[in-house]
């Protein structure tokens, strides 16, 4: 009998631990393939790729890469958006035997040349909207090839000529690369390439993933994921949510190359033969819900962000959302008002779960047809253990109801950061009681858990606000009061510092369009509702906050700007 108390919420479809397929993703592609070659795997603004052509473009661009001199352990980076040639080269790459360097499209210039040089990428592929950024600092990393994809060749055959008589001949957005010595295009790359790449030898140790996390907490670190890692990952997904054999249309509207979206949308969908719905872009709101009304989609992995946009889109209830059936809210803080809204929009059931970039992502997560609670991040994942150890020292385990550090280990772990020896000791540490177990993932995140096993995540460790009274205030808590103020659209809260006094509360909020209200009414709106020291001191509007390309509400550039704002007053 296992005395882990969280089990009687767990649905009889998930047990405790999982018997994992031994294999690897690119070898699970290739069976889905064989078995069912028609099942669409893609659908890209109403174009369907099945499975069949998704595993031969993939042979095809991993036999390409073995041509350009690609060995197992060479890292590849991958600079696209959510379209066609993000799977095909991610699944050629992991064929190769060459290891993913996932990048944000909307890097800028220094941000991609630490990335590509921290990685050692020698070959990139990338979007002809950005190859002018790639090319610009290309002499300042080791790139030798350079693959350029572009966005109209899996259009629709009307859209694809709309496109390129309206943007590339009347706009000049065509990108001539024809000078450029090693550059190639992607579509040149897949028609020239072998039909199937030489086989070579991958073990589910062999790291697959460089995951950079996001840098929203300090310099950006390369996570090696393995190809166990992965497979875990999608897998526990998998039996989360209970998806069948080809049960699945998902919508992608995360960004593919963010390990959230990696995980929940394209590998489940591998591992369960079901089909993509790819967004380019995840800003176009208006373009989301056509979507999801013309496609239907089933699974809808978002952030916060994205069902508050949604809640409020001007007449919501115009468009027919009922075919979702779960969502899955990750990367920040779902505020209970944003998700009881959804629901009562779409019908679908929306949890909040947990993971990081460190974990393939995922570790924690409302149960997906049990018992939910609003503002926690559910219970671990099978084969997954969590504790809670005091902030300061991390050495002592903490009892039900007290908060500190969240630390995770299980099979999704990553072996550690690329390069960095000291941080990985800092975030990989063993247990003293179990000098020889696998080491704990320390996540900066604070958490308490119940008694029943549900965990609540109160900040990250580094975002807690000092009060001039010594109190420590958890932004979060106030974030969601306001959330419940009708006319609060987005809202985040920072400490300012005060010299010795500690922080003051500011707290950052933009309005719902039809709506009004003045930092005096939130004020006591907050007063009403929470102690008086975690009542906001200064409150601005702005018209929009400052977010990652998933969606999440970055902190640091706000509290950056107040900071540097006190020092030119002195």
């Amino acid at each position: 009998m296992s005395d882990k108390p969280w089990l009687k919420f767990y649905e009889p479809h998930v047990p405790e631990h999982l018997d994992y397929p031994q294999i690897i993703l690119p070898e699970v592609l290739r069976k889905v393939a064989h078995d069912h070659p028609d099942l669409t795997a893609f659908i890209f603004k109403g174009r369907r790729l099945n499975y069949g052509e998704f595993n031969r473009a993939v042979d095809r661009f991993a036999a390409a890469l073995q041509r350009l001199g690609v060995k197992p352990g060479d890292r590849v980076a991958v600079h696209l958006p959510n379209c066609p040639q993000f799977p095909i080269a991610y699944y050629g790459v992991l064929r190769a035997g060459a290891i993913i360097v996932p990048c944000n499209p909307l890097y800028q210039s220094h941000e991609m040349t630490h990335q590509l040089d921290d990685s050692g990428a020698e070959v990139i592929v990338t979007l002809s909207l950005t190859y002018p950024l790639i090319k610009s600092i290309r002499s300042a990393t080791s790139l030798k090839h350079v693959i350029v994809a572009e966005i109209k060749t899996y259009f629709p055959p009307i859209l694809r000529l709309a496109f390129t008589l309206l943007m590339e001949q009347k706009r000049g957005h065509r990108v001539d690369i024809s000078r450029d010595a090693n550059t190639y295009r992607f579509a040149d790359v897949l028609k020239n390439a072998p039909d199937r790449p030489q086989p070579v030898p991958i073990t589910p140790d062999d790291i697959a993933i460089l995951m950079y996390t996001g840098g929203t907490t300090g310099v950006s670190k390369g996570a090696m994921l393995t190809h166990r890692n992965i497979l875990v990952n999608a897998y526990q997904s998998k039996v989360w949510i209970n998806a069948g054999e080809s049960d699945l249309i998902t919508l992608v509207q995360l960004p593919l190359f963010h390990a959230y979206g990696m995980t929940t949308c394209l590998n489940v969908s591998v591992l369960t033969a079901s089909t993509l719905i790819l967004v380019p872009d995840p800003r176009d709101v208006r373009d989301v819900i056509r979507t999801i009304v013309r496609f239907k989609p089933t699974l809808y992995p978002g952030v916060p962000a994205i069902y508050t946009a949604i809640n409020n889109f001007p007449d919501i209830q115009r468009y027919d959302l009922t075919s979702i059936r779960l969502c899955l809210s990750g990367a920040a803080g779902l505020p209970p008002e944003v998700q009881r809204q959804f629901q009562a929009i779409t019908g679908a059931r929306l949890i909040e779960g947990y993971g990081l970039s460190e974990a393939s992502p995922l570790v924690c997560g409302n149960p997906a047809f049990g018992a939910d609670r609003p503002g926690t991040i559910g219970l671990p994942w099978p084969d997954v253990e969590v504790k809670i150890v005091d902030s300061d020292t991390g050495l002592q385990s903490l009892g039900i109801g007290e908060a500190g550090e969240l630390c995770v280990r299980g099979p999704q772990v990553m072996k550690g950061y690329w390069n960095m020896p000291t941080e990985t000791a800092n975030a990989l540490r063993p247990d003293p009681a179990e000098p020889d177990g696998a080491p704990w993932l320390y996540t900066g995140d604070i958490a308490v858990m119940d008694a029943d096993g549900y965990v609540r995540i109160v900040d990250r460790k580094k975002d807690l606000i000092l009060s001039a009274g010594g109190y420590k205030i958890h932004p979060r808590e106030i974030e969601d009061v306001l959330y419940e103020h009708p006319a609060v659209y987005e809202t985040v809260a920072i400490g300012v510092p005060q010299g010795d006094k500690g922080e003051r509360v500011k707290v950052f909020v933009v309005l719902k369009p039809d709506r009004t209200a003045t930092p005096d009414q939130l004020i006591e709106f907050c007063r009403a509702r929470l102690a008086p020291f975690k009542v906001p001191k200064v409150i601005e509007f702005r018209d929009a906050l400052p977010k990652s390309i998933v969606g999440k509400i970055l902190r640091r550039p706000l509290r950056e700007a107040e900071i540097k704002q006190i020092d030119s007053d002195r």
